[in-house]
């Protein structure tokens, strides 16, 4: 005697060895022994043999029309045994009956299962929407299938032309368009970026990176909502001094400014000018609202979105010709460059001139300060500052640029509305020259001494803080251990950075005698201070990856197959002339940090921003100066 019982969902034979009450001992045509509770037991038979009634059931079964069954059924729970006797007409042989309990089981949608080998068929509204559904889904497929064949053609389905961007940053994988989508990505073996660049849908790897980007950080747009620019307060006084910028070439946002008025049998005084957004922007404005959604301007070769409107920064920024407000910052100074007091005003500053670092540079250098330096424009002030700039790194012990690294300036030619028809031209320029000091020291000085009047009265503010190696902000007036100051407030970039903007409330109400934005232990500012760390961190990432693709493009247009590198740390080299780092699997084992190396350029990819360099040869022992790391400060 065998059996036809359930086990683990699906349906078993066995022939019995044992038969009892509540189980059987059976053997499974494997030749595998069980023991199975009779419950589960749905059909009793002689003949077939155990192996061979589903076998032969199988193809009956799928000769059986689940529709006609299902008109067959009346309703109400059945057992598969009686409906196969009413289906057949008599009694079942087993492998009638077992092919009736296969073709009911298949058919979920038109049978619902009850318990043991019972059945109650759908009502007539469910079968409808369960078909319905089928059919759907059957389409659908249909339409995937399509879809796959479509995309792995590279040709790009109308459907997917407004999903682009979501099938790329953000894919709803509910959608069969991003099924299709993937399924084309897995059978082609290309990223999403790669797939949609060859079927057309990307314009370009820089529309790639830029859009991801914007979608990330400005999912609403770049564009500034119509604002009223606020009036410059016309009840500042004016400041007798002869104040001076010093920018990049493409500087908009010019926050700061100096002055030195020679004290004679005294020194000097020495003038740190910053712009004064925060003496027309109010905190809860719309203005407000803009700068704190921003929190920092974004930087990238060729373009940037401002934190605060044109108009604003037209009004506000330090422009050569123009009266402009600001929080001045003196500092008097004796003949051996010792800081003898300070005083912090709110005043308007006539701005003599924007000087350029490219104009200033060839005449103001390391050289040229040594020879001895030339007429022109503000250069007995620029030596002062300076010697005093020197005295002052002297005195803090730290330098204030790292020495020995680089900076790059990208110059792209060309309308970024069609970036791979643009050229672009990269230079670079030593840190440390005598203006980096320069304006770095004034700042740190700047910084430094309005993050300590604030700490001193009491008011809230954000610092920069350095302690055990690690560069945090923080609302307590920790030092600056790289810097080496006891505090430090960012506060010279108001024009740019969201929390100089805030820190420059702060500081006019203190200077003013008026009631602060932000009390210690603000909610707010703690707030403030957390996204403007995150999101300045996000710009900073962002700006290196268009550096890094700007750089592949240029290798690119240039045709460099082969480039000189320097080893940074195992496996790792930085380019020559370049701002670029990247990792190559094949270096020699055994190189130090320092050391020259020549490489061939064997492929790269822009939209995944890899660039493959293969090892050539060595071309020099380790240079301890150039084994630096990229530092920013």
């Amino acid at each position: 005697m065998h059996v036809l019982f359930e086990e683990d969902g699906g349906f078993k034979t066995g022939t019995i060895l044992t038969d009892g009450e509540a189980s059987l001992q059976v053997e499974m045509p494997s030749g595998k022994r069980s023991k199975i509770k009779g419950a589960t037991v749905l059909l009793r038979f002689k003949e077939p043999a155990a192996s061979a009634l589903l076998e032969a059931a199988e193809p009956l079964a799928a000769e059986i029309e689940p529709d006609f069954l299902w008109e067959c059924v009346n309703d109400g729970e059945f057992s598969f045994l009686d409906f196969a006797r009413d289906y057949y007409g008599h009694d079942p042989a087993p492998t009638e009956a077992a092919a009736v309990l296969l073709a009911l089981q298949a058919a979920p949608v038109y049978f619902h299962r009850k318990g043991k080998g019972r059945f109650r068929k759908a009502p007539a509204d469910i079968l409808k929407a369960a078909l319905a559904a089928l059919e759907k889904k059957r389409q659908q497929a249909l339409a995937i299938e399509h879809w796959v064949g479509e995309l792995k053609a590279f040709r790009l389905p109308p459907e997917f032309v407004p999903l682009v961007d979501s099938l790329l940053y953000a894919p709803d994988r509910n959608r069969p368009e991003t099924k299709a989508f993937e399924n084309a990505c897995e059978q082609s073996g290309l990223s999403a970026a790669q797939l949609l660049f060859q079927c057309g849908a990307v314009k370009s790897a820089y529309h790639l990176h830029f859009r991801r980007f914007l979608r990330e950080q400005f999912p609403k747009g770049t564009a500034f909502p119509a604002l009223e620019v606020p009036a410059v307060r016309a009840d500042l006084p004016r400041a007798d001094v002869r104040a001076f910028s010093i920018d990049d070439a493409n500087t908009t946002e010019i926050d700061d400014a100096l002055s030195v008025t020679f004290l004679p049998g005294i020194g000097s005084r020495i003038g740190i000018h910053i712009a004064a957004p925060g003496l027309g922007i109010t905190h809860g404005s719309p203005l407000d609202g803009v700068a704190r959604a921003r929190l920092s301007t974004v930087y990238m070769p060729g373009h940037k979105i401002t934190m605060l409107p044109d108009a604003v920064v037209a009004r506000y920024t330090l422009d050569g010709g123009v009266d402009c407000p600001a929080v001045s910052l003196y500092l008097t100074v004796n003949e051996q460059f010792e800081i003898l007091d300070h005083e912090s005003r709110l005043e308007s500053v006539h701005i003599a001139a924007n000087l350029r670092h490219h104009d200033i540079e060839p005449v103001f250098n390391a050289e040229t300060i040594a020879a001895g330096l030339s007429e022109f424009a503000f250069r007995n002030e620029l030596l002062h500052l300076w010697h005093f700039a020197n005295a002052c790194e002297g005195r803090r012990g730290k330098p204030s640029a790292t020495q020995g690294i680089n900076d790059y300036n990208f110059d792209v030619e060309g309308d970024l509305a069609e970036p791979d028809a643009c050229r672009v031209g990269i230079s670079e320029r030593k840190r440390g020259s005598p203006l980096d000091k320069l304006v770095a020291e004034l700042m740190i000085v700047a910084n430094s001494t309005w993050g300590g009047l604030l700490a001193d009265e009491g008011v809230a503010c954000m610092y920069r803080a350095q302690t055990q190696g690690k560069v945090r902000m923080t609302t307590s007036p920790l030092p600056h251990e790289g810097l080496g100051v006891p505090q430090y407030a960012w506060m010279t970039s108001p024009l740019r950075r969201y929390c100089d903007l805030v820190n420059q409330w702060q500081l006019i109400a203190c200077l003013s005698g008026e009631t602060p934005a932000f009390a210690p232990k603000s909610a707010e500012l703690f707030a403030a201070m957390r996204d403007f760390e995150l999101t300045y961190s996000a710009y900073a990432d962002f700006q290196r990856q268009m550096e890094r693709y700007w750089c592949l493009r240029w290798l690119r247009q240039e045709g460099v197959t082969e480039i000189a590198a320097t080893v940074r740390r195992e496996q790792s080299v930085k380019l020559d002339h370049l701002p670029l780092l990247l990792r190559v699997p094949s270096l020699p084992a055994d190189l130090s940090p320092g050391q020259r190396v020549f490489l061939s350029v064997a492929d790269m990819d822009l939209l995944s921003l890899e660039l493959d360099c293969r090892y050539l040869s060595t071309l020099a022992e380790a240079d301890p100066e150039d084994a630096a790391d990229e530092e920013t400060s």
